[in-house]
């Protein structure tokens, strides 16, 4: 069974199983999190499509904990100026494991 899951304006498509890395969440590690925004349930039968939400249904995860992306650069140069700033980001994920898909 897959879904497509709507989670701080991102879509992601997940299956029961596969793991994923969201926004970050305070949540601790072994909790459990849902996301009722469910856009799309196929895989087995009828595929159901909603408009733009799918009623009553759910997709249950449980944390894995956080991880830190891939360190981004971003410089601004001013020309002539004696101007130059060199800042760098690394932005926080939730590890989530996907358990079920509630249809």
């Amino acid at each position: 069974m897959e879904a497509i899951i709507s989670c701080s304006g991102r879509q992601y498509k997940v299956k029961e199983g596969m793991t994923i890395e969201v926004d970050y969440r305070d949540a601790k590690p072994g909790s459990t999190v849902e996301f009722p925004d469910v856009l799309y349930v196929g895989g087995e039968g009828e595929p159901k499509i909603g408009t733009p939400n799918l009623p009553g249904a759910k997709v249950v995860g449980t944390v894995l904990g956080t991880t830190r992306g891939k360190k981004l650069i971003a410089a601004h140069f001013r020309h002539r100026k004696n101007s130059r700033r060199r800042v760098g980001h690394r932005q926080s994920y939730t590890e989530v494991r996907i358990d079920s898909i509630q249809a």
